[in-house]
């Protein structure tokens, strides 16, 4: 595994990252907790030591899985990054959707950090997880209802409480990353950067790159979509959020897997998945410091880790940038 510093912390993250959001099982269709225990047990023994999840995932539940599987790990060893700004519980902000908890019940998903929220929201994510701190505490998405100055000074009093050892956000803007950086000194922004979504690439990578600000890539497998083993009549389980979004209707999935037909020729060069190949790669752009691959069991747990060990050169590269150049996805998924 390789071992990447978080911003201009003393932090080391796993290059790649266990994104635990699936087996908090919401708008995943569901999860299994033996096979999540054993999935963070075998991705550590293959030297994945971050695990990334948040306090909406389940609405607490991935937190108390992960908390679980911590106990038969080294606390010092394991990275251990979650997410707050997302309240379900409590009716303060802005209405951002509604949904269904994982026994079916209607809830309402708002954002607020107000700083007596974020304080809060910290307190029940360290009962959760079972530990006396969190490597990296991070902005879920932005509230536009409580000042960033006031959310970043909440973060403030964390740090020098020692409840957290970094702060971050995700889904920010560079914009956004300037205004906060006024009130305190960000060590990374999570955002989505796949092969089939790059948008950050324009703006918030070069901020990031100037401003020693890690990027914590999420869904670099686009939700699976990339792993080759979608088709364009894929039937998802009920409560699967990927179902309503563009990248899998049927025609972006059909274009998409004309794409991974072209790539598949490099990773059988490299005796590798597809998944593999494309984690690999992931890591490989610039300004990206780590990218977060979710798993659902032992197995899936275990090849994302050996993605570490495909070697891209940089001719590979230019020429995987150039099959992805090809690929043209349509928003309404109509046939162009």
């Amino acid at each position: 595994m390789e071992y990447r510093k978080l911003g201009n912390t003393d932090i080391k993250l796993s290059a790649i990252t266990f994104g635990a959001w699936a087996i908090g099982g919401w708008m995943w269709g569901g999860a299994d907790k033996k096979d999540a225990l054993e999935a963070i047990a075998a991705s550590y023994d293959y030297g994945v030591t971050s695990i990334d999840t948040a306090a909406i995932y389940g609405q607490g539940r991935s937190e108390e899985i992960v908390g679980e599987a911590l106990r038969s790990l080294p606390r010092n060893k394991v990275q251990v990054l979650t997410k707050f700004g997302m309240r379900w519980d409590e009716k303060k902000g802005m209405l951002d959707f509604k949904s269904t908890d994982n026994a079916g019940h209607p809830i309402d998903i708002y954002r607020y950090a107000g700083k007596e929220s974020v304080i809060k929201e910290c307190e029940d994510s360290l009962r959760r997880l079972g530990t006396d701190y969190i490597d990296l505490y991070q902005l879920h998405w932005p509230d536009l209802t409580t000042p960033v100055s006031e959310t970043m000074e909440a973060l403030n009093i964390l740090l020098k409480q020692g409840k957290i050892r970094a702060a971050g956000v995700c889904n920010y803007s560079a914009e956004q990353m300037i205004e906060a950086e006024k009130t305190i000194d960000l060590a990374s922004n999570q955002v989505p950067y796949s092969m089939v979504e790059r948008s950050i690439e324009e703006e918030l990578v070069p901020y990031c790159y100037n401003n020693n600000k890690s990027i914590l890539a999420y869904s670099p497998l686009q939700g699976g979509l990339l792993t080759g083993k979608i088709r364009p009549d894929h039937k998802f389980a009920p409560g699967d959020h990927r179902a309503a979004t563009s990248f899998f209707k049927p025609e972006n999935i059909r274009r998409t897997d004309i794409l991974l037909d072209r790539l598949k020729p490099y990773a059988n060069l490299k005796g590798a998945f597809l998944s593999q190949l494309v984690i690999r790669w992931t890591i490989e752009q610039p300004g990206i410091t780590i990218a977060l691959v979710g798993a659902r069991n032992k197995e899936q747990a275990i090849q994302n880790a050996l993605a570490i060990n495909v070697q891209l050169s940089k001719r590979e590269i230019e020429l995987l940038d150039k099959e992805l150049d090809r690929l043209v996805l349509v928003n309404d998924a109509v046939p162009a």
